[in-house]
């Protein structure tokens, strides 16, 4: 009868520790912010736009650890139609990397290109690719 309690205890402890490890994980993964941009850029600026974004996410990816990752993309139709997909470690990484010099430089450079700016955070619900990417 022991040894039957103790195997119980054993299996309890273990699924415990599992699922604390498994929420430790996740609770890890919600702490990033996932932001998607969408920008509307006077077609006469755009290649000045894209100059400076460029700038903006090349330093940003360099110099700060918790500037994770940037896709900027354009509609194929609209070009100066710009989506940017942001990922941040954190809120504390994004509120760091909206007040360093770059980005402020960023945002004065283009103040007069951007026609509108919307904002939006997302949270990632699936994810899929090769490995290595």
């Amino acid at each position: 009868m022991k040894l039957a309690n103790h195997k119980t205890i054993i299996y309890m402890v273990y699924a415990i520790l599992t699922v604390l490890i498994l929420n430790t994980k996740s609770m890890a993964q919600d702490s990033k912010v996932y932001r998607i941009a969408k920008i509307q850029v006077d077609s006469m600026q755009l290649d000045k736009y894209k100059t400076a974004l460029n700038e903006q996410m090349s330093t940003a990816i360099a110099v700060e650890p918790g500037v994770l990752s940037y896709y900027a993309v354009s509609d194929k139709k609209v070009p100066s139609h710009i989506t940017i997909f942001e990922i941040y470690a954190s809120n504390a990484a994004y509120n760091y990397h909206i007040q360093t010099a770059h980005f402020k430089k960023y945002k004065e450079t283009v103040k007069n290109m951007v026609k509108s700016l919307q904002l939006e955070d997302v949270n990632i619900i699936l994810s899929s690719k090769k490995p290595g990417l």
